[in-house]
């Protein structure tokens, strides 16, 4: 429900520092993984009922189903088996509540595999003991041999060859057909196999009426779509520490109406940043948030589940959706300002675009003196990046992406958008790890070497300097930059970016659209030059993201076949290096293929990472262990209200 992520290796061209968008003086700063109001379970009282906002009742439980949104893999998170779980710096590790162990056949040991110890006492909430039966279930319904079973089909299941029972009913081994690096992203959450088994039942939407049994620390005690409430309480026959909390209630409470819930005590826990990033929304024409699936959305985010057609290249386009409403682990404010944007600053800037970061800003102050309440703040499993549209002149030719790609200055951009939240203004320098996630390297410098500049470039591709900026056979550089309606920090983002280009001689113009138009009628069709948006990552880099990246094919009419590259360019070479990456068992042999595929990806100029989505969760100070959760998301047993004293 996610995409992965990962980063460079040996490089043929280097780049200045400056170039890079990093600070001369010094490194910039880390970003901030998770920020919880962290408390030990003995600390906790007993009961009580938490209220989570988020934007709706799910209309389905499982995850791999194309209707599935972030508030299905949060609900579901407390209901059902997670084999590994991720740390704030996306590592994984086996869940002892399920696993006793895991472990997979050494690198280049053929056929690959893994052998799963179950958790004897782990049982589904009818008293079925977890076994090979609801592996085996799942793997059919997911591996996409079967077209009946309509779902996402996500990496890794199609690479399995069997799946059988081991020495006991508490052992199972999982047999891969070719090796699959990614292995400990499967089963995660785990159904039971009456929820897959067949075609018919998988296809219904999975609410409490199909979903019978669960087997996490919570059950669900009622679920109305209609009313808005998904209630879950205390799983009688959970075997692990017991749940603090007595009930949790998720609320569908829209985003503009999260403060004031807040300030009149009816939630304890609610994600704020689209509510701060898209505070206009509910008093003017500006349109609704670009893509909020959870209420988090910064700007536009992109999800990987496929919808309409391109017109002029065939897209597997994604329906726009943030991530799950958690993450991060910043420091908090009580009452402080946020610094003055830069748009705020420009008395060039549009009227509009000055309202919308204004009311922002207020939201955001709002946010931060409610009494009772803390904002907590960190780097989301998301980032933010501007793709650059190669099947459209000038764009078609490498010099000018390069050129374009080395005229912006991400530390500069992450000041912009960040900094007016509270948050470290860190760049993002690899396309596919996060900067806060294991294993993560800044590869922007494969992007030039220190004698390459974008004016250089620009003269090379025969864009000279004239009185009103760079031009070709009396034709102006003019580009267009697509954003997402009604955000502030889109707004904060694309002026720093026309800032940027235009020291360059690059003129850009800013084009706002709603997030009904943002995919399906520009990025699916190639309506655009320049594209400002998100996507969401996972811990498990390089199979799913390899789709971001792949070389389109044609089709069997001729037209390209894009499916989520909406840069429209890739190599073979990339295409390779995802292959290899996915197949490679060995973790550190893995992260050297995918450092390679980032550099080239630099070098092809695709598109510029710019920083990791903001992420802005308030939560009632009586409250403990939830907050911004960044990669790890949250241990719902280990939710609760402090003890009295």
């Amino acid at each position: 429900m996610r995409v992965p992520q990962v980063t460079a290796a040996a490089l043929a061209l280097m780049m200045s520092t400056a170039l890079a968008g990093c600070s001369e003086d010094s490194a910039p700063p880390p970003p901030t993984a998770a920020d919880l109001a962290r408390v030990d379970r003995a600390a906790l009282r007993e009961g009580g009922t938490l209220r989570w906002a988020v934007d709706s009742v799910p209309a389905t439980l499982n995850v791999f189903q194309p209707e599935a949104t972030a508030d299905s893999q949060l609900i579901a998170r407390a209901l059902l088996p997670s084999l590994f779980r991720l740390d704030e710096h996306a590592r994984p590790a086996a869940d002892p509540d399920y696993l006793v162990s895991a472990q997979s056949t050494k690198a280049g040991q053929t056929p690959q595999v893994v052998t799963y110890r179950l958790n004897p006492k782990a049982v589904w909430s009818d008293g079925t003991p977890i076994s090979a039966a609801d592996f085996t279930a799942q793997w059919r319904a997911l591996s996409g041999a079967d077209p009946a079973f309509h779902s996402d089909h996500p990496d890794g299941y199609a690479a399995i060859e069997s799946i059988a029972q081991g020495t006991d009913a508490h052992e199972v081994k999982v047999t891969f057909k070719q090796p699959y690096g990614a292995w400990r992203a499967l089963f995660s959450p785990l159904y039971p196999a009456a929820s897959t088994s067949s075609a018919d039942v998988f296809n219904r939407p999975l609410t409490t009426e199909a979903l019978r049994v669960s087997a996490g620390p919570f059950t669900v005690r009622s679920y109305d779509r209609q009313a808005g409430k998904a209630a879950l309480i205390r799983n009688p026959r959970w075997w692990g520490n017991a749940a603090k909390a007595e009930e949790i209630d998720f609320l569908a409470t829209p985003a503009e109406a999260r403060l004031d819930a807040l300030d009149q005590g009816r939630l304890d826990i609610a994600p704020l940043t689209s509510a701060i990033d898209y505070a206009l929304t509910d008093r003017s024409a500006a349109g609704p948030p670009a893509a909020s699936a959870s209420g988090s959305a910064a700007d536009a985010s992109v999800s990987g589940k496929p919808s309409a057609s391109a017109a002029s290249s065939r897209s597997s386009s994604p329906s726009a959706s943030g991530s799950p409403s958690a993450s991060g682990d910043g420091t908090t404010s009580a009452s402080a300002s946020p610094p003055a944007s830069p748009t705020k600053q420009s008395p060039a800037a549009p009227p509009a675009a000055a309202a919308l970061v204004d009311a922002s800003d207020q939201a955001l102050r709002r946010a931060e003196s409610l009494p009772g309440l803390t904002l907590h703040r960190a780097a989301s499993p998301a980032f933010t990046q501007l793709t650059l549209n190669a099947a459209r002149a000038p764009l078609g030719d490498t010099t000018v992406r390069q050129a374009v790609a080395l005229a912006v200055d991400r530390q500069r951009i992450a000041k912009a958008a960040l900094g007016p939240l509270g948050l470290p203004a860190t760049p993002l320098g690899n396309h596919l790890l996060m900067a806060d996630q294991d294993g993560y390297q800044d590869n922007s410098a494969a992007a030039g070497d220190e004698d390459t500049t974008a004016a250089k470039l620009l003269d090379k591709a025969g864009w000279k300097q004239a009185a009103t900026g760079r031009a070709k056979d009396g034709k102006q550089l003019l580009l267009t930059l697509l954003i997402p309606d009604g955000s502030a920090t889109a707004r904060r983002t694309a002026d720093a970016l026309t800032a940027n280009l235009a020291e360059a001689g690059i003129t850009l113009r800013t084009q706002a659209v709603p997030a009904s138009e943002f995919v399906k009628e520009h990025l699916a069709t190639g309506d655009y030059d320049l594209a400002l948006f998100s996507w969401p990552v996972t811990g498990f880099p390089g199979a799913e993201e390899h789709a971001l990246y792949a070389k389109p094919r044609p089709g069997a009419d001729g037209i390209p076949v894009i499916g989520r590259n909406y840069a429209r360019i890739g190599t073979e070479e990339i295409d390779r290096l995802f292959d290899r990456a996915t197949r490679e068992v060995d973790l550190g042999a893995q992260r050297k293929l995918l450092q390679q595929a980032d550099a080239r990806i630099w070098q092809l100029a695709h598109s510029v990472p710019l920083y990791q989505r903001p992420d802005l969760v308030a939560v009632r100070d009586t409250v403990a262990n939830a907050g911004a959760y960044g990669f790890a998301g949250p241990r719902f047993q280990d939710l609760g209200f402090r003890s009295a004293g």
